[in-house]
């Protein structure tokens, strides 16, 4: 080897040198995990000093609470929202309410009358917005809270079923997205347990303890399992009056004192009925007047046939304003008061609640004159029934879970599919809208609670001709009958509907009845046997033919 060769090779062998280091640090750097953590605070959102995150039922709150006094508060309008609580903020009198069975507390902001155990109120006041305690809210609500500092945050759970988990195999971390060079939310220790949200190829996206909503790796968890169930705090529940026997109501449309004589003849071949819901109350302005056309008589007639009597109230007058007046605890308490002295007067068994086009504001008014109309109602050992839509995305804020909780029923008014206002034609209560807004309900109600309403009417619906929107005209079973015969028209089973339909033409429109009669009645029966509900009711009494009876009784054994 020349001199002038050595130089050479030297250079050369240190850029081999070089490339393989350099090589092996970018396949080092590639293939190690980073341990860069996230900003905690960046990643829950909370932008100002004093905030609290809040994660409930593994999903980070956008509203973050506040962090005072060494304690997490949330806003009454996030508890409102996001839990199933009985707090209630009364505007007139500037106070909370907590309404159990065994009566109302009442809390005053910075009040130490109710505190937390820290010392801390229960209730503050910022800027307008009043906090409570996720502690205090705690003791009286069904669910699990765990509050954490650096950041402040709670992480809540209310609800427990179809859970899964995994079980941390070997130490690892939770990152902020599925990839070992995502920053670290969270380490994990073996044995730890982590709540599934979504599984991946590689990465399950998972809920900790902790509060923290990220990725680990697959390699590093067991396989998912069930969670264990957690079974609800039912002392939080108010005492359900239940009956021993499958419930039959069945609604009498009365409009007047003189319609109650109607009775007699109503329930004439109505077999099997258990219950009769007259029509009898009505709110009559935003003062919380209440009219009665409640009859001693026909409660007595009722009594000597073996039915009990829940007498309905409606909201139906246009000079109400439903919000409005359930808003002022001494117009509810107005209102309760007229029902339990009819009740008293006449001797009827309970009251159905029939409450209906609620708008979202005004829920926590009506979920609140629920609860103080059932502590009342079962001081007299009245039963508490409260008349629901079907379950439909859009009136989902009615809250029927919390309902469930207040009364003794849950009916679902499992018709009204179409309507005389629908843009199109269409069965009152198919086969599937009924199932549908029994499964529903059961995610939030359980099935003994749960009755489901069931239609003797249905519409003929007129398609005219060059005109957008269909007419529809309301018919009991025979009147259905009667114009099928009369149009010659020919019914067809549609097996999916769970329903007979019937179609005619002419010149100048397309007429059609999806029917309500004997074959469809015994499908929806089956659907409410099935899910092993607490009953069936029927809108309403004397639209039916009394071949009907037989088949509900059937269903009801």
């Amino acid at each position: 080897m020349t001199k002038k060769a050595a130089p050479v090779l030297i250079v050369i062998g240190l850029i081999l040198v070089v490339g393989i280091v350099g090589v092996v640090s970018m396949m080092i750097n590639r293939y190690t995990p980073t341990s860069k953590t996230e900003d905690l605070n960046a990643y829950y959102g909370l932008v100002e000093e004093g905030q609290a995150a809040l994660i409930i039922n593994d999903e980070i709150s956008d509203t973050p609470g506040i962090f005072r006094n060494e304690e997490v508060y949330i806003s009454y309008d996030s508890v409102q929202e996001k839990l199933d609580t009985n707090f209630y903020w009364d505007e007139v009198n500037q106070q909370m309410m907590l309404t159990l069975a065994d009566g109302i507390r009442t809390i005053m902001p910075g009040d130490q009358t109710y505190a937390t155990e820290s010392g801390a109120p229960a209730l503050i006041e910022e800027g307008g917005t009043y906090y409570l305690a996720v502690d205090f809210i705690q003791e009286y609500t069904d669910m699990d809270c765990a509050t954490y500092t650096e950041p402040a945050r709670a992480v809540i759970r209310t609800r427990w079923s179809n859970l899964q988990q995994v079980t941390v195999t070997k130490d690892t971390a939770v990152r902020v997205k599925g990839g070992i060079k995502s920053k670290v939310l969270q380490k994990t220790v073996t044995g730890e347990k982590l709540m599934v949200m979504e599984q991946l190829d590689n990465w399950t996206k998972v809920s900790t303890l902790e509060g923290s909503i990220g990725y680990v790796e697959n390699k590093s968890i067991s396989k998912p399992e069930a969670a264990a169930a957690r079974a609800e705090n039912k002392a939080l529940e108010f005492p359900a009056i239940s009956r021993d026997y499958k419930i039959n109501l069945g609604w009498h449309q009365v409009t007047t004192a003189d319609g109650n004589a109607g009775f007699p003849e109503i329930v004439s071949n109505a077999t099997g009925l258990t219950t009769i819901s007259p029509t009898w109350f009505k709110l009559e302005d935003n003062e919380g007047a209440v009219s009665s056309i409640a009859s001693k008589e026909y409660v007595d007639q009722a009594h000597a046939m073996g039915l009990e009597v829940w007498g309905l109230v409606d909201n139906f007058s246009e000079n109400v304003t439903t919000a409005e007046v359930l808003a002022d605890i001494g117009k509810r308490t107005r209102i309760i008061e007229q029902l339990l002295a009819a009740a008293e007067d006449c001797g009827m068994d309970g009251i159905n609640v029939d409450f209906e086009q609620l708008t979202e504001d005004s829920i926590p008014h009506f979920l609140q004159f629920l609860r103080e109309l059932t502590i009342k109602a079962h001081e007299k050992n009245l039963v508490v029934s409260v008349d629901n839509l079907v379950p439909q995305n859009y009136n989902m804020y009615y809250k029927r879970g919390t309902q469930g909780k207040i009364v003794d029923y849950v009916i679902i008014m499992g018709y009204d599919e179409h309507y005389s206002g629908s843009e199109k034609a269409g069965s009152v209560a198919s086969l599937p809208f009924v199932e549908s807004g029994i499964k529903r309900t059961l995610e939030e109600v359980p099935a003994s609670k749960v009755i489901n309403a069931i239609p003797f009417y249905t519409r003929v619906w007129t398609e005219t001709f060059g005109q957008e929107r269909p007419t529809s005209e309301v018919l009991g079973m025979d009147g259905a009958d009667s114009y099928i015969q009369e149009h010659q028209m020919t019914k067809e089973w549609d097996p999916e509907l769970g329903q007979n339909v019937a179609i005619s033409e002419d010149d100048s429109a397309r007429y059609t009845i999806w029917v309500e009669d004997e074959q469809s009645i015994e499908e929806k029966m089956k659907v409410i046997q099935s899910h092993g509900l607490a009953g069936v009711a029927e809108w309403r009494l004397g639209l039916e033919r009394n071949t009907v009876w037989e088949i509900i009784n059937r269903y009801l054994q």
